[in-house]
C-alpha cells in the first residue's frame, strides 16, 4: 500500500492520501493492526468508507482516524459496503452514491492544495 511507503519515506510529490475503503482488518476478523503504520504518515489522508464495510468496523476506525488528528478526515457512505454498493430500499443508485464520494474527493483536495 501507498501509506506503508509514505510512513517510511515521504514520497515525492505526494501531497495527501485518499482512501477508497480502506481495509483495516479482514471480515469477521476485527482488528486495527493494519492501521499501526498510519501515525507515522505526515500528510493528509481521507478516509472514504460505507458504513455497512466489512472491512472496517467503524467501532475500530474511527478511533483510528481521531487518533490521527488533524491530518485525517472520515467520510462514511451510509449504507454503502466495501465496494459502496447501498441496498436498493435506500433509494439512492451507484451513480449518486459516486457523485458523493467525487464531491467528498473534490472538497478535501482543494483543502489540501
Amino acid at each position: 500500500m501507498t501509506s506503508t511507503a509514505q510512513a517510511e519515506a515521504p514520497l515525492p510529490g505526494v501531497r495527501g492520501l485518499l482512501f477508497l475503503g480502506f481495509p483495516l482488518h479482514p471480515p469477521g476478523k476485527p482488528g486495527d493492526k493494519r492501521a499501526e503504520h498510519l501515525d507515522r504518515v505526515q500528510i493528509p489522508m481521507l478516509f472514504l468508507q460505507g458504513d455497512r464495510d466489512e472491512f472496517a468496523d467503524l467501532k475500530l476506525l474511527k478511533p483510528v482516524v481521531k487518533r490521527l488528528g488533524e491530518r485525517a478526515k472520515l467520510h462514511l457512505v451510509e449504507g454503502g459496503d466495501h465496494s459502496f454498493k447501498v441496498l436498493k430500499r435506500s433509494g439512492r443508485t451507484d451513480a449518486d452514491v459516486m457523485s458523493e464520494l467525487a464531491d467528498a474527493m473534490v472538497r478535501w483536495a482543494a483543502g489540501i492544495v
